[in-house]
């Protein structure tokens, strides 16, 4: 099976953790409560910028980067 890629649009945020774990640094450092949030597992990148006032195409950029420096 493929990994999901960070573009998929309904990629829930547990899946996008657990295949990138690094994205979690992230997600703290824009003080998003994603991280265990039981509602977490019914939202997508964009349902959760949405929810705390963030720049998705901002946000997106620095799981993106996140995820470049593991390699």
């Amino acid at each position: 099976m493929q990994p999901p890629s960070l573009d998929t649009p309904d990629l829930a945020l547990p899946d996008l953790m657990e295949t990138w774990p690094e994205t979690i640094a992230v997600f703290l450092r824009y003080r998003m409560l994603c991280v265990g949030c039981v509602i977490g597992r019914f939202h997508t990148i964009t349902d959760a910028c949405r929810e705390h006032g963030v720049d998705e195409t901002e946000f997106r950029a620095a799981l993106a980067s996140a995820i470049r420096a593991r390699v």
